[in-house]
């Protein structure tokens, strides 16, 4: 078997003349623009005419790119997990594929000796995942979420674990049912980082953003060992991390708190002893032998100066989806407002949550709408009258993108925009309640153009 390294999640695995495509993003860039590439990577999709599946594990677009996807063979399989909710498959059937939906914890045979089995990760927590506003479209109730998956891939003699976007704390289920039924595995492919908004775009000064992004890098690190420790695989591979924030977003880059490839490479490898278990790191479309224990290259590193040169010159000026649109009025909005809270109120009161914060969200004209979160209503005011508030959730959002967000689900919806750091925070205190921001998930007005 072959592990091909193609750009962040996105990799191929083959064995003999089998070959999966995993989690395809290979062009442009995704979350409305703002997750762009470095290194930049040269797609070529007749390159990938002769791959047999291609398995997507979830819906987020780093891992599901449209872009990506509608330059590929539509007579190309794609596997998924049957998710409860279909959106998803949706998705995927709109861009011209047929979906194989496969059960959870079901080893599938594909072409030759290749087998598949996809794992659900349940009970996902936003406060463990880190998106801050949860993807509560998928959820058949609260707390309780199927939204991203692992896969085993095997040809009957050698084993490689794919546990994508999984928290360690998630996935902790699944992957115990992956080590009881897969004892020896040969190459485990984990995640390094844990890509969310926080603490970039929050209202924290310098220094508490740079503690804050510290403590986030060591803790997803530290689960990317706790993954390697559990499995102990002969060797594991970081993955699903690259990305770089772009446009008005990119000097946000250095507060996220998620680590370069090389340094996620180097603190596992200082981390996890090379006796149990070797990492491998991988440019792009080269190669790891599994048989072999072997790269097809030695790997060459970034040059950060360059990398800092191109984000500046190159991906700063990249245009978001929403700035090509004409600005709202300030009517625009607020019509929009009233069906919004009334579906924000019937999820407050369908999981019998209360608070006294209140959601100050910026509109046009230096207007504030006020929503309460204990059933006392909205109001619209004046931006220079919210300074009295002593406990809320201040949004701001570019006013096109928030026309988009309270049009609904169909145009587009919360949680991408939060992963996309489009949405600029200030919590007093700053403490996450979970609730509210699953409740906000809710508040679109389903009024489209």
């Amino acid at each position: 078997m072959k592990v091909t390294q193609l750009y962040s999640a996105s990799v191929l695995i083959q064995d003999g003349n089998a070959k999966i495509l995993c989690d395809p993003w290979l062009q442009g860039e995704e979350y409305y623009g703002s997750w762009g590439m470095y290194p930049p990577y040269d797609f070529k999709p007749e390159s990938f005419n002769d791959v047999d599946f291609i398995y997507i594990s979830h819906i987020h677009p780093d891992h599901c790119s449209a872009r990506t996807l509608g330059q590929l063979n539509k007579k190309i399989p794609v596997l998924i997990h049957n998710f409860p909710e279909k959106f998803l498959k949706y998705k995927i059937e709109s861009l011209g594929f047929k979906v194989i939906e496969l059960e959870h914890n079901l080893r599938v045979k594909l072409k030759g000796n290749l087998h598949i089995n996809i794992l659900a990760a349940d009970n996902c927590n936003p406060e463990v995942c880190g998106k801050l506003m949860g993807c509560p479209l998928l959820e058949t109730k609260f707390g309780t979420t199927q939204i991203d998956t692992m896969s085993v891939i095997d040809n009957e003699k050698e084993v490689i674990v794919n546990t994508n976007d999984c928290p360690y704390q998630i996935g902790l289920i699944a992957v115990n049912v992956v080590k009881e039924q897969y004892p020896s595995v040969d190459v485990l492919l984990v995640g390094y980082v844990k890509a969310s908004s926080y603490p970039q775009c929050f209202d924290l000064d310098e220094n508490e953003k740079r503690k804050e992004a510290e403590i986030k890098q060591i803790n997803k690190l530290e689960t990317s060992k706790q993954y390697i420790h559990l499995l102990k695989p002969k060797y594991y591979i970081p993955f699903a991390g690259r990305y770089t924030l772009t446009g008005t977003n990119f000097d946000l880059n250095e507060y996220r708190g998620e680590p370069e490839l090389e340094y996620a490479y180097d603190w596992l490898n200082s981390h996890v002893s090379q006796d149990t278990s070797k990492g491998v790191i991988l440019n792009h479309d080269e190669y790891f032998d599994v048989t072999n224990g072997t790269t097809s290259s030695q790997y060459t590193r970034i040059d950060p100066i360059k990398k800092v040169e191109y984000e500046k010159n190159v991906l700063s000026q990249v245009i978001y989806d929403y700035e090509s649109q004409p600005y709202p009025s300030l009517n625009d909005i607020v019509e929009l407002i009233p069906k919004s809270y009334d579906n924000f109120e019937k999820c407050r009161q369908k999981i019998g949550w209360t608070s006294n914060t209140v959601i100050l969200l910026s509109l046009p004209e230096e207007k504030t709408a006020v929503i309460t979160c204990n059933g006392h209503g909205y109001d619209i005011v004046s931006s220079k009258m919210i300074k009295d508030y002593k406990q809320y959730l201040a949004m701001h959002i570019d006013s096109r993108l928030l026309r988009w967000l309270l049009q609904g689900p169909r145009k587009t919806h919360w949680s991408l925009a939060d992963i996309g750091c489009h949405i600029k925070y200030k919590r007093v205190p700053n403490v996450y309640e979970r609730a509210l921001y699953y409740c906000w998930n809710f508040f679109y007005s389903n009024k489209y153009d």
